[in-house]
């Protein structure tokens, strides 16, 4: 079983005890269910730089990447620094992040929160919107078209945007609909963990202009960012890059400053 069907056989297990515990009707009760969204999508489209930088201590792949900064810290810097988006890994197991990170989030910036997770239940979609998350992701490699389908469209009832992964094109052709916002192109292979930019070249002209083009991982300069941009991308998200550095506010804001000369 490789590292991403572990994730997933865990989530829903996860899930269930979630369930078991906090009912649907108290997630709808949080104090944050009705607040305004803010627009990613929007966001990027008049952003020049369209950095979605990410809130990440670890991952299956690198160990430890910081646990020095406090949730706070990292999303304060990445708004000062001129982020359009921010994204928190809510994964415990996998990526050592919590639902409480989100909502610190929350508190302490005005940027759209995009809920990073492995999105499997409408329950998760509600405890986005309860903890504060503005989008969520919904990954085509571990969801069925019906079940990307009624994802999709119960996060944009509730009034959450909904940023879909894909890896490849086959993932891209099972996967569009109409209650998408935005597509990223993962550029890390799920089951190697290797990085390419090439998905994202590759895959490019295959995302209908009706979605906006956002690329992942693995973007380690803004060269990196020019580049893609050439192919239609208007968002990048960046987490390992940022988070890694002894100095996450100068390193975010030198990467923005840069890409916008």
């Amino acid at each position: 079983m490789h590292i991403l069907d572990q994730i997933i056989a865990d989530k829903h297990k996860e899930v269930a005890l979630k369930k078991s515990l906090i009912p649907e009707n108290q997630l709808e009760a949080s104090v944050l269910f009705d607040r305004k969204v803010y627009s990613l999508s929007q966001h990027l489209k008049n952003s020049p730089t369209g950095i979605i930088a990410e809130h990440k201590r670890r991952s299956p792949s690198k160990a430890v990447i910081n646990t020095a900064y406090t949730v706070e810290d990292v999303v304060k810097s990445y708004e000062v620094a001129g982020a359009s988006g921010i994204s928190v890994l809510t994964d415990g197991k996998y990526f050592g992040g919590s639902l409480d990170d989100l909502v610190l989030a929350r508190a302490s910036v005005n940027l759209p929160l995009l809920r990073k997770e492995f999105i499997i239940d409408p329950y998760q979609i509600l405890e986005a919107k309860a903890y504060g998350a503005d989008v969520i992701l919904l990954i085509a490699a571990v969801l069925s078209r019906t079940e990307i389908k009624t994802l999709s469209e119960f996060a944009q009832q509730i009034g959450l945007e909904v940023l879909l992964e894909v890896h490849n094109e086959m993932e891209l052709e099972k996967s569009l609909m109409p209650s998408l916002n935005m597509i990223g192109v993962n550029n890390r292979n799920l089951k190697t963990f290797e990085v390419n930019l090439d998905y994202s070249k590759t895959l490019a002209h295959r995302i209908p202009d009706d979605f906006v083009k956002i690329s992942e991982s693995g973007i380690s300069s803004p060269t990196a960012v020019k580049d893609l941009q050439n192919y239609g991308y208007k968002g990048f998200l960046i987490g390992e890059n940022f988070m890694k550095s002894n100095d996450l506010g100068n390193s975010i804001k030198n990467f923005i400053n840069q890409l916008a000369e």
